[in-house]
């Protein structure tokens, strides 16, 4: 097993919440020169539920950038060993292409609320804002659509357009609301992208040392700009769902969400 650092109970609050976790340039420099000439040529595609030796051979670029510590230990934190790849895609934005991707989740009638599949995002190079990164919106993931139902919508309050440095890698939740958007500098942009699927129960596979860090639940409780006000507050009750499930702790709750409303007393009254 390569060197990981599995990410903590407050990073992976933080995915809980919002739908994603960024790791900013920990690709190194020497690497992401392979990773542009890798991706201007093209990566070819791999059968549906490959293993990632079997999908991405020793010495590959792909098989060196899920070598790397953080992004190893993000990748096992997140869907467990020996994760099978669903499908990968090179995307390359042209220079004043002209045109955005229409906001969209990846998935399509996915109803699970106790796994999930994570997206891994790799930037080989600097994105500036008129590059047109991708554009996500927070805490989206644990709303139900059906793939581009939300493509009609054009900007949300609380929305994040990606600026960041080379070598930055971004882990998604399968069902983050997100698109990439038109690149309007003089600049070629490139972006890898693959899913994974678990192999293995999603539970406790981080380091749960600090599980009861008050930081974990302040983690669990953010809220987003473009949350209603009532119809937001099931993402809330969601997100302690999806916690409880990968901790294993079923009593676990913020402000009694779901105890209330799963509070059925088998005892009779006498």
């Amino acid at each position: 097993m390569t060197n990981t650092k599995l990410l903590s109970s407050v990073q992976m609050a933080h995915f809980v919440s919002r739908g994603s976790l960024r790791l900013d340039a920990v690709v190194p420099p020497e690497l992401n020169v392979v990773g542009i000439e890798t991706l201007r040529e093209g990566v070819p595609g791999v059968p549906y539920g490959s293993s990632v030796p079997d999908a991405y051979p020793e010495g590959s670029f792909s098989r060196l950038l899920l070598e790397i510590p953080e992004v190893a230990g993000a990748l096992r934190s997140l869907v467990g060993p020996e994760p099978s790849v669903d499908h990968h895609a090179v995307h390359i934005r042209e220079p004043r292409e002209g045109q955005a991707q229409p906001l969209h989740g990846d998935a399509i009638i996915d109803v699970r609320t106790d796994a999930f599949d994570v997206q891994l995002m790799y930037y080989p190079q600097d994105v500036t804002l008129d590059m047109g990164g991708t554009l996500s919106v927070p805490g989206s993931h644990l709303r139900r659509t059906n793939e581009s139902d939300t493509g009609r919508y054009q900007n949300l309050r609380g929305q994040s357009r990606l600026v960041c440095p080379a070598g930055t890698v971004v882990f998604l939740h399968h069902g983050l609301w997100h698109g990439g958007r038109r690149n309007d500098s003089d600049a070629v942009r490139y972006m890898f992208k693959i899913r994974f699927n678990p192999t293995v129960r999603q539970l406790r596979l981080w380091d749960t040392s600090d599980l009861g860090d008050p930081r974990v639940a302040a983690e669990l409780s953010t809220t987003f700009p473009w949350y209603e006000q009532a119809t937001g507050r099931l993402e809330i009750y969601n997100r302690v769902l999806l916690w409880r499930s990968l901790t294993g702790d079923d009593s676990f709750d913020l402000d009694h969400w779901v105890s209330r409303v799963s509070n059925r007393p088998e005892r009779q009254a006498v």
